[in-house]
């Protein structure tokens, strides 16, 4: 078989100089000198390092490692992450106590947030049992811990969770990161201003946002119309509010369940003036659909502990 252009042509093997008392474990000794200088002073094994300081020191108490700031984490106050309050919300459904830690992306061991620490609940317990929990195994985890909350059938809610997954999400992507006021005054102070000091990174990070911001957007359109966007998150606010109708909880359940965790990661944060939007027009799209305004409030008073105002 002809040789590739790049291959060289076979050479003989050089005859070894090595001398024939040679043994491969020789390679492996230590030398003399470096023997002896072990020999006095020996290796120490040293305790371990104490955990870092923004570490939960409470581990018999599961942590939740969201977007949040040191102050709203220390009061269990709600994410201004949609995906981080959907969790934590759906963990105070259940009755599960937890500490809210703040973290970042980079933290996470998929690579993204939230992600939660269990507790050590007895020195018995499996190292496995330790592991961090992501996002997409959060339910799973809930349900072997209690018994609660019930959740409906899938064929319920699923072709309505399309309606978050899709038209409200791509609405609240563009008002937080296309939006040049609300950029400047919400995403920027929230989510890049604490990566870096650095100007030159921080504007880095800013292009990356937006372009991927834009790209999500983009993969359920050929293009991106403001006015389609906003029309298209009205209409699923209002399928939301008539699904809703007068019961407390989606889909008449006794108590709060997942769905209703995904919901109010959205209009809790669309609706908070605390976040400082500068740009309201989702804000005031949403304003209209009493049901959901009121199914946010109810959620907020009975499990993060005040009264929304």
């Amino acid at each position: 078989m002809a040789l590739h252009d790049n291959e060289p042509p076979h050479q003989p093997r050089p005859a070894s100089s090595r001398p024939s008392s040679f043994h491969a474990k020789d390679l492996f000794k230590i030398p003399a000198p470096v023997r002896r200088l072990f020999d006095q002073f020996p290796f120490v094994t040293y305790p371990s390092n104490d955990l870092p300081k923004r570490s939960p020191i409470k581990r018999d108490i599961p942590s939740l490692y969201i977007f949040t700031t040191p102050i709203l984490a220390r009061d269990g106050a709600p994410s201004f992450n949609p995906s981080c309050l959907k969790w934590q919300a759906y963990l105070k459904f259940a009755g599960i106590e937890i500490l809210t830690i703040p973290s970042n992306n980079h933290a996470s061991p998929t690579g993204a947030l939230p992600f939660l620490l269990p507790s050590r609940s007895g020195s018995s317990a499996s190292p496995d049992a330790l592991l961090p929990i992501p996002s997409n195994k959060l339910q799973k985890w809930v349900h072997e811990q209690t018994s609660s909350p019930k959740e409906p059938s899938s064929l319920k809610y699923t072709p309505y969770l399309s309606l978050l997954d899709n038209k409200i999400r791509n609405a609240w992507l563009y008002a937080l990161y296309l939006s040049p006021e609300n950029f400047s005054a919400v995403a920027q102070r929230l989510y890049i201003d604490p990566c870096s000091s650095n100007s030159i990174v921080r504007a880095t990070i800013s292009h990356q946002l937006r372009a991927a911001a834009e790209a999500e957007i983009l993969k359920q359109s050929a293009m991106l119309d403001v006015d389609t966007l906003f029309s298209e998150a009205n209409d699923a606010f209002e399928a939301l509010n008539t699904l809703l109708g007068d019961v407390d909880w989606f889909f008449d359940a006794e108590t709060p369940g997942l769905f209703d965790a995904s919901v109010f990661a959205y209009t809790y944060l669309i609706l908070d003036k605390g976040l400082g939007w500068k740009d309201e027009r989702l804000m005031k799209t949403l304003r209209g659909k009493e049901g959901l305004v009121r199914h946010c409030e109810r959620i907020f008073s009975r499990y993060f502990g005040q009264s929304k105002t």
